[in-house]
C-alpha cells in the first residue's frame, strides 16, 4: 500500500528545511537505509536516509523548494504496480500562500550558491510600509535597471571595439576625448584612459524608477531561526559588556616564531586557547540560564563555540573539551570545523551546545564590537583586530600593538565583578602567550 515521507525535523530549531538535492528519482526501488536527498536546515546540509523500503513513485516537494517539518515530500508504494491516484498524503496541510502585491518587476537573485532566492521589486505606492506623502511616479513598462555608471557609460560615443576594450581593461571612456567622426571614442584614444571607479565623470542621469523601490526577499530556514533567536537573546538576557584592551606585541611575537617553525596558528586561536584556560578558574562565566525552569546550568566541560561565516547566515561550531586541548590542536580543528561548516556538511553533535562562544571580526579590520549572546549560553566574546597604535611605556611614548575584547554577559548570571576577573585571565595569558603554549 501507498505510504508518505516527511520533511523530518533534523535538529531542535528546525522549523523548515530546503531540499538540495533528491538522490533518488521517480520509479526507483528503495532500499532501506539507502541516501534519499539532501535537506538544508538552519545549521547544515544533511543527507537523509529512507527508513523503509519501496518504490519512489511521486515527489511531492523538489529540489529547491522548502518543506515544513512534517510535510509530506514524497509518495511511495511497496510494489511497482501499485496505484497512487486516490490515495491523499499523510502529513500536515499546506494552506496556499495569499497573492502578492502588485509589483513593479519581478526577477531571480543569485544568492552565491545552489539555491535561487525569489526577490521582487516593490513601489511604496504598492507595498504594506509607511506611505510617502506623494505619490511616486509609476515606472517605465519594460525598463530595465541600470546603475549610474552603466547609464552613463552607454551615453558615451564609442566604437564597439573601443567599448569592448575599456570593459575588458577596466577602463572610464569619460576620461578620454574621441578622435573619430563626431567625437567618438576609437580603440587608438584609450591609451590615455583612466581606470574605471566608482567615482566617473560625467553627469549621471537619475535613472527612471519610482523612489522608494525596493526589493523584498524571503527568510533561508538559517536566517530565519537566527532572527528568531537573536530577537529572543536581545529581548530577554539583560546584556552587560565589558571592553579590555591588551598588549598584542607578545602574541604577535609568538605567533610570527610558530609561523618561522612551520606551525600555522591565528590569533584566534591563541584568543580561544586563553578563553578555555579563563574559564577552568571562572566556572561562572562558563554557564548558561534555563529560561525554562528558571535555574542556572553549570557547564561542567569547558567547550567553546567559534563563530563562522557562511553562505546566508552564521554557525558556531565547537571545540570539545577545548581546555585539554594544546594550541596546535585547537588550530586544527577550528580550521576543520570552518571548512566543513562553509561546505554545509556539520554533523549536529558538532554545532549543538557549547559552553561559551567566540565571535571575531578582526580580520575584517574591525576595532572592536558588540556580540549577542549566544542562548542559553550566559556569554559571548568579542575580538577586534591587531591595531597600531601609540603606547606609553616607562614613561615614553612607543608604537605598539593592541587587541580589544568585549565581553558581553547574562547578568542573571553573571555579575560584573565576575566578568571583570574572567576578562583581566584572558588578557593575563594573551599578554603572557608561552602560557599557552603548555
Amino acid at each position: 500500500m501507498p505510504f508518505t515521507v516527511t520533511m523530518p525535523k533534523l535538529s531542535p530549531t528546525m522549523e523548515s528545511g530546503v531540499i538540495d538535492k533528491w538522490l533518488k528519482n521517480e520509479g526507483d526501488r528503495v532500499e532501506s537505509g539507502e541516501l534519499l536527498l539532501e535537506v538544508s536546515t538552519d545549521k547544515a546540509t544533511i543527507e537523509q536516509e529512507a527508513l523503509d523500503e519501496g518504490y519512489l513513485r511521486k515527489i511531492l516537494v523538489g529540489a529547491g523548494a522548502e518543506a515544513r517539518v512534517n510535510q509530506a515530500i514524497a509518495v511511495f508504494t511497496e510494489t511497482v504496480d501499485e496505484s497512487i491516484d486516490d490515495y491523499e498524503p499523510e502529513g500536515i496541510s499546506v494552506t496556499e500562500a495569499p497573492a502578492p502585491p502588485e509589483v513593479a518587476s519581478e526577477s531571480s537573485e543569485d544568492t552565491g550558491g545552489d539555491e535561487e532566492v525569489a526577490t521582487k521589486s516593490v513601489s511604496p505606492a504598492t507595498s504594506g510600509l509607511a506611505q510617502p506623502a506623494f505619490a511616486p511616479a509609476e515606472p517605465l513598462e519594460g525598463y530595465t535597471y541600470k546603475t549610474p555608471r552603466q547609464a552613463a557609460e552607454e551615453r558615451v560615443k564609442a566604437s564597439p571595439l573601443a567599448r569592448k576594450l575599456a570593459r575588458d581593461k577596466g577602463l572610464d571612456l569619460h576620461t578620454v576625448h574621441g578622435s573619430g567622426p563626431g567625437g567618438r571614442v576609437m580603440s587608438r584614444d584609450l591609451e590615455g584612459a583612466q581606470a574605471a571607479a566608482d567615482v566617473a565623470f560625467g553627469s549621471n542621469k537619475v535613472p527612471q524608477i519610482p523612489p522608494g523601490t525596493y526589493e523584498e526577499e524571503s527568510l533561508t530556514p538559517m536566517r530565519r531561526v537566527i532572527a528568531k533567536r537573536l530577537q529572543e537573546s536581545k529581548t530577554f538576557i539583560p546584556h552587560f559588556y565589558v571592553r579590555q584592551s591588551i598588549d598584542a606585541e607578545p602574541m604577535v611575537g609568538a605567533r610570527q616564531q610558530l609561523i618561522e617553525g612551520g606551525v600555522k596558528v591565528t590569533y584566534n586561536d591563541f584568543v580561544v586557547r586563553a578563553c578555555a584556560l579563563a574559564l577552568r578558574k571562572h566556572p561562572i562565566v562558563n554557564s548558561a540560564f534555563n529560561s525554562v525552569n528558571n535555574t542556572i546550568a553549570r557547564f561542567k566541560t569547558i567547550d567553546v563555540c567559534v563563530a563562522v561565516t557562511v553562505d546566508g547566515g552564521l554557525i558556531t561550531p565547537i571545540i570539545r573539551h577545548t581546555d585539554f586541548k594544546n594550541l596546535g590542536e585547537i588550530s586544527l580543528e577550528v580550521r576543520t570545523l570552518a571548512k566543513r561548516a562553509k561546505a554545509g556538511k556539520l554533523e549536529p553533535e558538532e554545532y549543538q551546545g557549547g559552553s561559551f562562544t567566540v565571535s571575531n571580526l578582526g580580520m575584517f579590520g574591525i576595532d572592536d564590537f558588540v556580540a549577542v549572546i549566544n542562548p542559553p549560553q550566559a556569554a559571548i566574546l568579542a575580538v577586534g583586530g591587531v591595531l597600531d597604535v601609540p603606547v606609553v611605556r616607562d614613561g615614553e611614548l612607543r608604537a605598539g600593538k593592541v587587541m580589544n575584547l568585549v565581553l558581553s554577559s547574562d547578568h542573571r548570571v553573571v555579575d560584573g565583578v565576575e566578568a571583570a576577573k574572567f576578562l583581566q585571565t584572558v588578557r593575563h595569558f594573551l599578554e603572557n602567550p608561552a602560557l599557552l603554549l603548555l
